[in-house]
């Protein structure tokens, strides 16, 4: 066997495993998301099921608020004592946040208690997620040869989308084999509790992983110690370009995505189980897509994906959301979900790996993570917030003018931008 070959094996072991350990953190993150319907009424009994989604949206909102924190705290981790030791940090902290939701009684047992517990799992759960992407996205990016690092990297989306994925199709299976009341008395609390338990294999399964050269070779060579300020003084550029690039990109992935499957039931008029149906399949087909889009870049470069991205983002966000508005068919909203997946793939499949060739190794993590953190909690975060409160004011069209507003921003970044495939800042093969 030939030194290449084991290379190349070492490196798919490694990739593999952090694939894994990313699918179930975003599992654990994405839950609430999916089974929000049901268990809203537990923790705000108050009001009509706007209301109630939108207390449980506010709540989603606030896990963001760690992310930042997160990715200040673990990107420096994950800098100073390496990529595997960030990733092990993070799923504890997952796994922790679940088990609490999972086990927290209603606001009619403990009254304000259950919602304050809420809060706190989320935050958490914030803080854990705003480790994660830094460190997963710089792991995969690091561990990928340079001829297939969009390849690669692309699977941290695969396994982010795999975990919503796995959410969904756990809440299609509970669907079918409990009852309504018992799903909405007590059965939402099953997939936190096997989120706790999947996240202890995990933990597992991280502490195995090997180490990436790109961080030996920065530790070996002496560089300076990552922190916040030193980020932004010595790379002041590439934070902005990350915040303005994701700005329209992960707004985009929130409300194709995760805020869809309440809009098709509190807008398009579907039931649950037809919403769950539609986002299960979409996201399936969208998820196999991201390989072949980060394999595209790596032979035409990352730019033009991106552009393909902010120009249909522009021009077709607003169409889709209309005419999902007034769809009653099935096949119908699946298609048109599908169209708005395949336009964010762009961004999806490539933002990892994009991210991370901006910044050398010994503030990579951060430099990842941190300004990523910042425009996921002010626009991804909140989207779904924003498009109740649209909704709830009357004017929920705005919302669709809100999202192509911010596709449109992050395109002028995308235009000017240099293509980091040909100025990539990861030295190593």
């Amino acid at each position: 066997m030939t030194d290449a070959t084991d290379d190349r094996r070492h490196r798919l072991k490694s990739i593999i495993g952090g694939s894994t350990g990313n699918m179930v953190e975003w599992f654990d993150w994405y839950v609430y998301s999916a089974f929000t319907l049901y268990f809203a009424p537990h923790f705000f009994p108050q009001g009509d099921r706007t209301a109630q989604l939108l207390s449980a949206a506010a709540v989603f909102a606030v896990g963001f608020i760690m992310r930042p924190v997160g990715a200040w705290i673990m990107g420096i981790y994950a800098d100073r004592h390496g990529r595997k030791a960030g990733l092990t940090l993070s799923v504890t902290l997952m796994c922790a946040g679940s088990l609490i939701i999972a086990l927290t009684p209603g606001y009619e047992t403990i009254g304000l208690a259950a919602p304050a517990l809420l809060v706190i799992a989320r935050l958490m759960q914030g803080l854990s997620v705003g480790g994660e992407y830094g460190a997963s996205a710089t792991y995969l990016s690091e561990m990928a040869g340079r001829d297939r690092r969009g390849f690669f990297s692309s699977f941290q989306y695969v396994t982010l989308i795999s975990g919503q994925l796995l959410a969904i199709s756990l809440l299609l299976i509970l669907q079918a084999t409990m009852s309504p009341a018992a799903l909405e008395a007590w059965g939402w609390r099953i997939p936190f509790a096997i989120g706790a338990v999947l996240a202890i294999v995990v933990f597992r399964i991280r502490r195995g992983l090997a180490e990436t050269e790109s961080y030996k070779n920065a530790k070996a060579a002496g560089a300076e110690k990552s922190g916040a300020l030193m980020l932004l003084k010595r790379h002041p550029r590439e934070f902005g370009l990350v915040m303005l690039l994701t700005a329209g990109g992960t707004l985009a992935f929130y409300a194709y995505s995760i805020y869809m499957q309440k809009f098709l039931v509190n807008t398009s008029g579907f039931s649950r189980e037809a919403a769950s149906q539609i986002n299960a399949v979409t996201l399936f087909v969208f998820m196999c897509l991201q390989p072949f889009a980060g394999a595209l870049s790596d032979r035409v470069g990352r730019k033009p994906l991106m552009i393909g991205f902010g120009i249909a983002g522009v021009l077709f966000t607003y169409p889709i959301f209309a005419a999902l508005e007034q769809t009653r068919d099935v096949w119908t909203a699946g298609a048109l979900v599908m169209a708005a997946l395949v336009i964010v793939t762009g961004y999806t499949s490539i933002n990892a790996v994009v991210k991370a060739e901006l910044f050398p190794a010994h503030v990579r993590a951060l430099g990842v993570a941190l300004p990523y953190a910042l425009a996921n909690t002010i626009f991804g975060g909140t989207a779904e917030f924003v498009a109740l409160s649209f909704k709830d004011n009357g004017w929920e069209r705005g919302f669709y003018w809100y999202v192509t507003a911010m596709i449109g921003v992050s395109l002028i970044v995308y235009l000017r931008m240099r293509d980091t495939r040909a100025n990539s800042a990861i030295g190593e093969d």
